[in-house]
């Protein structure tokens, strides 16, 4: 087992305080959660271990935690299954870069990681592969291979080594406030309402952004 493995669950924790041994999700819960199994899932389940692990955090529960994604795969289910933090409660932050980048923050103790993943090189029997589903020419024994070279990586990287795959790093970061609450308008035009914080201001009138005429003379 892993050092950053620990099966028994996510009871009894209430927030990231420091602890010797944080408890994380099972596997197949967060496949539970996103629905299937996949690479991309495995790589942010990995990369959330190592952030609980390195932070000395358990799960969070009120924002003590925030993670800073810089994409939209997969993998963002599982860090929000595993960590706690949600688009919803205000800790998890997209960037959209396009980039297997993490990084994560315990706002008690002000330390940060920032895990990113590797550049690992494919090897030419599944290059091939991947080639020929891509173009359709696949056949469907061509694509069962495929699968299973697939899901050999995905089982080996839940149990080799973190640095095997990822850039681990303690990083100095400006720490971003709390998720704050904002009152709401009505939008003159649709009549639903807006957080004020995301309201446009047109013809002396509150609208909302999907009905806001932007104004722009190409810059």
């Amino acid at each position: 087992m892993s050092k950053y493995e620990n099966s028994s669950g996510i009871d009894d924790i209430d927030g990231p305080q420091e602890t010797g041994n944080p408890a994380i999700l099972p596997f197949s819960e967060v496949i539970r959660f996103h629905g299937h199994y996949c690479a991309g899932v495995t790589l942010g389940y990995c990369a959330s271990k190592i952030a609980l692990q390195e932070l000395r955090a358990g799960r969070d529960v009120d924002e003590q935690l925030i993670a800073i994604v810089e994409n939209d795969a997969c993998g963002i289910d599982a860090i929000q299954a595993v960590t706690g933090c949600t688009l919803g409660k205000g800790n998890l932050i997209f960037r959209d870069h396009g980039k297997h980048v993490y990084t994560f923050i315990n706002r008690v103790t002000g330390d940060a990681v920032r895990i990113s993943l590797k550049d690992r090189e494919t090897d030419d029997t599944q290059k091939a592969l991947q080639a020929r589903v891509r173009e359709g020419t696949a056949s469907p024994e061509e694509r069962e291979a495929l699968k299973r070279l697939q899901q050999e990586k995905m089982d080996r990287m839940l149990v080799d080594p973190p640095e095997d795959y990822f850039n681990v790093k303690r990083v100095k970061v400006e720490i971003p406030e709390k998720a704050r609450l904002f009152g709401s308008v009505k939008c003159s035009k649709c009549g639903e309402m807006v957080a004020e914080s995301r309201a446009r201001v047109q013809n002396g009138d509150f609208v909302c952004i999907p009905c806001f005429d932007e104004y722009t003379r190409g810059w």
